[in-house]
């Protein structure tokens, strides 16, 4: 369908047309910006006290998008605004082509045009820093409109956001606009990117090597997950995308390297919720020679750090909550924290029919024919995560639900594995590693045994990954955390599509229709 502009940007596309008869480029292709729009001021105001006459003669070219317009006969003002934030142009006629001045006096250039101004530095009588321009051309025509985002303060002096704009589908499905028109949104992803930044930081530091590891896999393995097939034409071969990178991660504690990490996409053909899109982001590290109280030492600095380099302190505003990672974090037993949160002490009921009956006895419904371990996962999930807001690790968890970790030493039910929780959420899995390939043959057959083979916890045999460790893996701890999550938590956004720049939505088709059918 082709675009059928509406009276606005008819409008606009007139004054193009307009434009171009006067032989002007409303795209051209250079642009001759010198100063940002926040070097401009702070070059005036830092010169200004000790010579004024020396400040205004300072020459800028600025560029950015046209914020506001305020025409006033042979005087102009305009703000536009690029990525350091807005500085105001005063266009004078005498001071510049009459014939460009007109272009603006005459309304051919809109708010949201790109604008490109060279000029001197001065300050206004209102006491504004500003460009006086002696050159000013257009640089992108804006053909639609931006939409218009109105606040109101309220009694209580909260602000209240109204107009065309506020739809939160419509502001996740048009993100470039959402971005344009908000710069608090501007604000979370410049945040989100420090903690990655800063997370490769604290990495690099520990000495630990990035690697790149396989999107695209014939096996897909090291979580429990429903994967997204996809299909090799001329290999006639079928593949998935990764749901983890761990299996490929541990292949290189295998080929030398002592600890490695990775930052990137994981993808996982499951539902959506306010903490799940079906493409996230993931960080997983392993390092060799350490056990999970290892990993949990290296977490826990690796979070005081990532909060102290994006927040400049250790206590993060979450909902109503102040999660502080300054303490030492808590770190408690799971079979304790479910009976401290249900009642139930799961080990007394070692099969799934009783532990079902146990959890129906306090009232709960639960889904009949569930394994043991998953029955385990609910108790924590219901009655341990929400209340969990501080850092706390979770430890040893049943053997059937955790099949790369070693057993722990004092049961032959549970193993060394720990989850990490903050915020009411789960965010972060960690293991002493199993690195008997004896011993994880028998945890894949166990788990096929377990579960149908079209169950997301079943876990598909990887031969090359137990050929692999037959070489000979080294004793290692290892850790995956959302960093989608994370990034919830330091930017105080309740949703995780908040926190990606363009989250998993229906195609406005499929949405429609199923409007139409309701």
């Amino acid at each position: 369908m082709t675009w059928q502009p509406n009276r606005l940007e008819a409008e606009r596309l007139e004054k193009t047309r307009e434009l171009e008869a006067l032989d002007i480029d409303t795209f051209p292709a250079r642009v001759e910006r010198t100063h940002t729009a926040a070097q401009a001021v702070a070059m005036y105001e830092a010169l200004e006290p000790e010579d004024s006459e020396a400040a205004e003669a300072i020459e800028v070219t600025v560029a950015g998008r046209v914020r506001r317009v305020n025409i006033k006969g042979k005087i102009s003002f305009i703000h536009v605004e690029d990525e350091s934030g807005r500085v105001q142009l005063l266009l004078r006629v005498n001071d510049m082509d009459e014939d460009v001045y007109l272009l603006v006096r005459d309304k051919l250039i809109d708010t949201d045009d790109f604008v490109q101004a060279s000029g001197t530095m001065m300050r206004t009588k209102a006491g504004e820093v500003s460009v006086l321009v002696h050159e000013f051309k257009l640089i992108a025509k804006s053909l639609s409109p931006l939409p218009v985002i109105k606040q109101a303060k309220q009694d209580d002096g909260t602000v209240v956001e109204y107009g065309e704009f506020t739809d939160v589908e419509s502001r996740y499905r048009q993100r470039y606009a959402d971005l344009a028109v908000n710069r608090q949104v501007r604000e979370v992803f410049r945040k989100r990117s420090q903690m990655i930044a800063a997370l490769r930081r604290f990495f690099d530091g520990e000495g630990m090597l990035e690697v790149e590891t396989p999107i695209l896999q014939p096996i897909y393995g090291g979580a429990a997950a429903r994967p997204f097939v996809t299909h090799h034409n001329q290999l006639d071969q079928d593949l998935y995308l990764r749901i983890s990178f761990e299996l490929y991660l541990k292949r290189l504690l295998v080929g030398g390297y002592d600890a490695v990490y990775e930052i990137g996409r994981d993808f996982r053909n499951e539902g959506v919720s306010f903490k799940h899109n079906p493409e996230f982001t993931q960080l997983e590290f392993y390092k060799a020679y350490i056990d999970y109280t290892g990993v949990m030492d290296i977490v826990e600095r690796m979070l005081r750090y990532v909060v102290q380099q994006v927040t400049g302190g250790t206590v993060v505003e979450w909902q109503d909550h102040r999660i502080d990672f300054g303490p030492p974090f808590q770190r408690i037993r799971l079979r304790d924290a479910i009976e401290h949160g249900s009642g139930i002490d799961y080990m007394a009921y070692r099969d799934a029919q009783s532990l079902e009956g146990a959890i129906r006895g306090i009232g709960d419904k639960v889904e009949p024919g569930q394994t043991w371990g998953k029955l385990v996962d609910h108790l924590l999930s219901k009655y341990v995560e929400p209340k969990l807001i501080q850092p706390a690790f979770v430890l040893d968890y049943p053997r059937d639900i955790s099949p790369f970790a070693k057993r722990v030493t004092y049961d032959e039910f549970h193993v060394e594995r720990f989850e990490m929780f903050m915020g009411g959420m789960e965010m972060g899995n960690a293991f002493t590693e199993l690195n008997d390939p004896r011993d994880q043959e028998q945890r894949f057959l166990d788990m096929a045994s377990l579960y149908a083979s079209d169950d997301d916890e079943a876990a598909p045999l990887d031969e090359d990954y137990l050929r692999a460790m037959r070489y000979g893996m080294p004793p290692n701890g290892g850790f995956g955390m959302g960093v989608d999550r994370l990034a919830m938590l330091l930017t105080n956004q309740r949703s995780i599509r908040d926190v990606l720049l363009f989250p998993h939505l229906r195609t406005e088709i499929v949405k429609a229709q199923a409007e139409d059918a309701n």
